[in-house]
């Protein structure tokens, strides 16, 4: 049987920070219609001896399962009445409800408080004004040389060598054996990485660098600070140390084959083209994130308001990927580390999304199709598969929020004065 919420007595209370906490007075009488419908309902399916089915005397009911039958009609007219009480307050909770102060006696009326945060109401004085640099774009050949380094390095052959120390660059294969802490089963343990790039601690990089191919030797190594197992940091190992072998990369030589080889171009002109053509528009989006940073900034500087802690503990989890049965200390941990960004990314949603609203900016339907439209000529997909993979993959609402951010930040430069960087 329904709750009546229009006998329910209700006041708001305002915490800081958002937060509302609902004390809620139930009359006895409802209470006592709520268990007395849960008693009718367990009898109806309870089977004892002696009794048939449907039958069993409410009192015998009660007798035998009246404190459960006390928690469930609790728990089902707290969460009847909180309902309702949200529903008639028009408030919307952006955070779970948290029961507290619950008093209940037999026969006499429920009184209960639930707390909960509710969704920041933000009030934007100032929104333009503001005197800003657009960032430099400044792409160069020295940026272009190193993105065609990286397309030899992929491009290239290793090549053994059978003698001589390696170097830095070259690929190493040892077996690696911990002489003071031994393995389980006394074994080395293989290993292969490029000196150089970080993928050992230095120690063990120089040790291998004195090695001929074939030779081993015993070194001390100290585990560096910053190390992964922290525990190890400043530690020293005895390890002995075999270079099975060391290759070399030979990289292919700038030419127009190489061109052809990693993509659709002629010549090797066409290819450096296309490099400062990427790089060029991946610099413009980076000038243009750090300028909507500087009058995201410049806002918020003007305009100081604040935010429910829910919405920094929702932030967190969502970095941490939503992690189940995160320990408590290792939740409060990373909350302190990244305590600033969330405060910073969750106030940035909540100023967008106010001028996108007080604004008309949204995105609207038309606009989420042409874009969806562009993504499949782009792609060379049906519009219904590319729907499809963004409706599966999440990403239609992605697409939406970027829209209007797009749709804010273009209203929001023409409302201050954008110079260009020198």
């Amino acid at each position: 049987m329904p709750l009546d919420i229009s006998k329910l007595e209700v006041s708001v209370a305002e915490g800081e920070r958002w937060r509302r906490t609902l004390s809620i007075r139930v009359p006895s009488n409802l209470v006592q219609a709520e268990r007395q419908a849960a008693v009718k309902q367990l009898s109806s399916r309870l089977k004892l001896p002696g009794f048939r089915s449907g039958k069993i005397p409410p009192a015998l009911v009660e007798k035998r399962f009246g404190r459960a039958l006390e928690q469930e009609v609790l728990d089902r007219v707290i969460g009847e009445a909180y309902r309702g009480a949200l529903k008639e307050s028009a408030l919307r909770p952006i955070s779970e409800g948290e029961v507290g102060e619950v008093d209940y006696r037999p026969e006499a009326d429920l009184e209960f408080q639930i707390s909960f945060d509710v969704a920041p109401e933000v009030e934007l004085a100032r929104i333009g004004g503001f005197k800003l640099k657009r960032p430099a774009v400044d792409v160069g050949q020295e940026q272009v040389d190193a993105v065609l380094d990286r397309i030899r390095e992929q491009e290239g052959t290793w090549v053994p060598e059978d003698s001589g120390n390696p170097e830095q660059g070259d690929l190493v294969s040892v077996q690696i054996l911990r002489l003071d802490e031994e393995e389980e089963d006394g074994e080395p343990r293989p290993y292969e990485f490029v000196l150089g790039r970080g993928q050992a601690i230095p120690d063990v990089e120089s040790s291998i660098s004195t090695l001929e191919v074939g030779d081993s030797g015993e070194f001390t190594i100290r585990f560096p600070e910053g190390v992964e197992d922290e525990e190890r940091s400043g530690e020293e190992q005895r390890v002995r140390i075999h270079l099975e072998g060391r290759k070399r990369l030979e990289l292919p030589e700038l030419t127009d084959e190489l061109a052809a080889s990693v993509g659709e171009f002629e010549t090797l002109d066409e290819l450096r083209e296309k490099i400062l053509e990427d790089l060029t528009k991946e610099a413009e989006r980076e000038a243009e994130g750090e300028l909507r940073n500087r009058i995201v900034e410049e806002i918020l500087a003007a305009n100081s308001f604040d935010i429910p802690e829910s919405m920094v503990d929702q932030y967190v989890r969502s970095a941490l990927g939503d992690p189940e049965d995160l320990p408590a200390d290792r939740f409060a941990e990373a909350k302190e580390h990244l305590r600033t960004r969330a405060v910073h990314t969750v106030k940035r949603h909540l100023v967008v999304d106010r001028i996108a609203e007080s604004h008309e900016l949204v995105a609207s339907g038309e606009e989420v199709d042409a874009r969806i439209e562009e993504i499949a000529e782009r792609t060379g997909k049906t519009l219904s598969e590319v729907y499809s993979r963004l409706q599966k993959s999440g990403q239609l609402d992605h697409l939406e929020r970027e829209i209007t951010e797009r749709k804010v930040f273009d209203f929001l430069e023409e409302q201050s004065e954008i110079t260009e960087s020198a």
